[in-house]
């Protein structure tokens, strides 16, 4: 049991390091996006070089590489904390690379691949909270926060405290990793959606 364990774990973390925003922008001949922007990988700042195209690729390499491990980890082991333990493990990837020093992005999209993996009415629930937050406040930031404290609730009710425990603890990483979005929000200086 704990072998398998440890190796949702590694296929979970090492799914989450791969650099999809950094790889695309290069091929794409847009340069290193950590040295633009907030510096961080993923789709929000890969948009900041103003190729759409490559940015949605982005979103959609970020949100698989927390959702293919889940399903994989579930495949092979057939149990729950194994794609659990894999999700957790691909989000950490994510936000700290071991190719990248560790300085990955803040794991919204991945969030979303690993939610869709473990419990697809949270990923649903997610993106519908994002989405109502967007079209109201016009931060992206502060969606993405909202949407991780709505996401252990739904995770309770259907998923039961399992789950709930373990969205709460991905929550509070995607929040930790927001910090300087909510300090920028609490002086006003956050850029809306649209905003450069």
């Amino acid at each position: 049991m704990l072998v398998e364990l440890i190796c949702a774990a590694l296929i979970g973390y090492f799914s989450g390091t791969i650099p999809f925003g950094l790889v695309f922008a290069k091929l794409a001949g847009l340069g290193d996006v950590r040295s633009i922007g907030s510096g961080n990988i993923g789709a929000t700042n890969v948009l900041r070089t103003g190729n759409k195209f490559i940015a949605f690729l982005t979103l959609l390499g970020d949100i698989a590489k927390g959702f293919v491990p889940v399903v994989i980890a579930t495949s092979l082991w057939a149990e729950a904390p194994h794609g659990m333990l894999a999700g957790v493990a691909a989000l950490l990837g994510h936000m700290f690379p071991l190719w990248l020093k560790f300085k990955g992005g803040k794991g919204v999209a991945t969030y979303i691949g690993v939610a869709f993996g473990v419990l697809p009415i949270v990923g649903l629930g997610f993106l519908i909270i994002w989405l109502l937050l967007a079209v109201a406040l016009r931060y992206s930031s502060l969606s993405a926060i909202g949407a991780t404290l709505g996401a252990p609730i739904i995770a309770y009710f259907q998923g039961g405290q399992d789950y709930a425990i373990m969205f709460f603890l991905m929550s509070m990483l995607v929040i930790i990793r927001h910090q300087s979005n909510i300090e920028r929000l609490i002086n006003g200086e956050e850029s809306k959606i649209g905003q450069k």
